[in-house]
């Protein structure tokens, strides 16, 4: 019996979607406001969603104080109220995009959580953005 638990954090955290190989005129194309060289902030809403089997000794599938906890200290500790283009290690090189935000989130809690959890993060940019990753 596989059952899927859910936990939804928050942060905020600023950004500049730009390809350095690019000229200004093709990223202001490309990313529009988005490439705002003062950067641009968002208040994202992070879902971590975590599939299993239910352990009969708990009835849970997963602690959710545990995951709360990991995603606290490994994810919003690095990402909460930061620039991600100049404050975090992993967006030195990668653009800060809500789909390698989501990639990134997803390999760092894929290390501390065992793998015969099924992990998917789900990322919400605005109301109406939003990006889903399986490590698929």
């Amino acid at each position: 019996m596989k059952v899927s638990v859910f936990r939804k954090e928050h942060f905020n955290a600023a950004h500049r979607l730009h390809n350095p190989e690019w000229s200004d005129e093709q990223n202001q194309t490309v990313f529009g406001k988005c490439n705002n060289p003062h950067f641009h902030g968002h208040n994202y809403e992070l879902i971590v969603k975590l599939r299993g089997e239910v352990d009969p000794r708990t009835g849970y599938v997963y602690d959710m104080k545990v995951l709360s906890d990991l995603i606290k200290e490994h994810v919003l500790r690095k990402l909460d109220h930061k620039n991600l283009n100049l404050d975090t290690d992993e967006f030195k090189e990668l653009n800060p995009t809500a789909e390698n935000i989501a990639v990134v989130v997803w390999n760092i809690l894929r290390e501390k959580i065992d793998r015969k959890f099924e992990l998917t993060i789900r990322l919400y940019e605005t109301e109406r953005n939003f990006v889903e990753y399986d490590g698929n």
